[in-house]
């Protein structure tokens, strides 16, 4: 317990300058946030995981979304302290064990992990169904097309990727606000449906949602807005990272709450009845809405939507891979690899290790591990909130770095909150992530702890240690 509970006062160590592995600073406040919010990807997140809370929650889905992005602006103040204090491409696992230790860091480290991995290929499952209206695809071999076509685009200099992203972008705040345009112009109902809490029974009559199932919910909506910890893993490419770092989080996190928000109360109050909401086909809405001409256009943008998530989501997994490398989480052939920098400054080897396992992934069922995200997630912000709550002791009493308001109020609450929220998950989805858990700590008692001095040794750029 004692390297949960302590900070490591030796997991910060110099970097080995004959190493290529320092990371270039390229990019400023409007890259980075383009890059953060393309990876919380409004459009693919509101027409592939929102229709599954519609399904679950009914009118409650905009209250329960509402709710996750108001524990997600606490999730934030943990996340812009935190990344301006300790800022390093290993993200979560390189602040949690800065403050909390080298086993908490590690867990978090496999938590995230196994959230950027399986993400991708989930949502790229859905490229086929929005490319319908102009060809009839294979979900899965487009799928993993669209895995592929990340991996290379991941390959590029970070500054071209962030515009490349942020014409995607573009075109997914366009596909959002045509939902709710339309969803508004056909409203069936009035504000108050918001608060109804029905949903469709089996039968077509409503059921009532319960306040546990909204707290079920939370995991997913948690997970919907999540994207906004990118720019915590792009903090040493990120110029003047003390400051742009909490700028770009909090940004993030507000545009894209209101990007999927908006859409959601739209459809909400537009839908013809409480059976077509909870059967969450937005596309179809869209057309009943307008013309298929729209519809088309709408999809297309999702489309486009979902290759932007890919190639974001490639960026952000190469770069906890790279950091992990460099801070000698393998076997030292396997560090050396991971290590490596190509011609455009990017993890190249990394960038491969997860993209091509990412298409192959595509031809997985990955239905079931939807919940098993929404875990991760969730005990991934518990551990950054148990990482804040240890931030102003000692050294890092005085550091430089940004300071969240109602400290230590914020992360306490956070923790009780997000703990509450594990319990009421599906246990099926608990005992896969636990199980996980457990392996990744058995690696860690007998290989990682017993070469204390040699390895998990969490690197800070030297920039950054001023």
């Amino acid at each position: 317990m004692t390297d949960t509970l302590h900070p490591a006062e030796t997991a910060v160590t110099e970097a080995d300058p004959d190493s290529p592995r320092k990371l270039k600073r390229s990019i400023g406040v409007v890259g980075g946030t383009l890059l953060t919010l393309s990876c919380v990807t409004p459009a693919s997140t509101l027409f592939v995981v929102v229709p599954d809370l519609f399904g679950s929650l009914g009118t409650a889905t905009a209250l329960t979304i509402a709710l996750g992005s108001l524990l997600c602006v606490a999730v934030a103040f943990c996340y812009s302290e935190l990344g301006t204090l300790v800022p390093s491409a290993g993200g979560e696992y390189a602040m949690v064990s800065t403050l909390a230790g080298r086993l908490a860091g590690w867990l978090v480290f496999v938590l995230s992990l196994l959230v950027v991995m399986i993400v991708p290929p989930v949502i790229a499952m859905g490229t086929a169904d929005y490319l319908a209206p102009i060809a009839r695809l294979d979900p899965s071999w487009t799928a993993a097309a669209v895995m592929l076509l990340a991996t290379l685009a991941g390959l590029l200099d970070l500054r071209a990727n962030a515009w490349i992203t942020g014409v995607f972008l573009v075109l997914e705040v366009i596909a959002a606000a045509v939902v709710a345009v339309l969803g508004f112009a056909h409203a069936e109902r009035g504000p108050a449906a918001l608060l109804s809490m029905e949903v469709a029974g089996a039968e077509g009559r409503p059921d009532t949602v319960t306040a546990l199932l909204v707290v079920s919910g939370l995991a997913i909506a948690l997970f919907i807005t999540q994207g906004f910890s990118t720019a915590v893993y792009l903090s040493e490419e990120l110029e003047n990272p003390r400051r742009n770092v909490a700028r770009t989080v909090l940004a993030t996190l507000g545009i894209s709450a209101v990007i999927i928000l908006v859409p959601v109360v739209a459809i909400t109050l537009g839908a013809s009845d409480l059976a077509e909401l909870t059967g969450g086909d937005i596309s179809a809405m869209v057309t009943a809405w307008s013309d298929s001409a729209v519809g088309t256009f709408v999809s297309l943008c999702v489309a486009l939507a979902i290759v932007n998530a890919g190639i974001v989501m490639v960026i952000q997994n190469s770069r906890v891979l790279f950091a992990s490398a460099r801070d000698k989480a393998w076997p030292e052939p396997v560090n050396a690899v991971f290590s490596r920098l190509g011609r455009f400054g990017s993890p190249w080897v990394a960038t491969l290790a997860v993209g091509v396992p990412g298409a192959a992934l595509c031809f997985v069922d990955l239905d079931t591990l939807y919940g098993v995200t929404g875990v991760s997630v969730t005990g991934m912000y518990l551990l950054v909130a148990v990482a804040a709550l240890l931030s102003r002791r000692g050294a890092h009493r005085d550091a430089r770095a940004w300071r969240m308001p109602w400290w230590p109020a914020v992360p306490a609450l956070l923790i009780v909150v997000l703990g509450y929220v594990l319990t009421q998950q599906e246990p099926g989805h608990l005992l896969w992530t636990g199980g996980i858990t457990a392996a990744a700590t058995l690696y860690w008692a007998l290989y990682l702890r017993p070469r204390a001095t040699t390895r998990w040794l969490v690197t800070l750029p030297e920039d950054a240690r001023s």
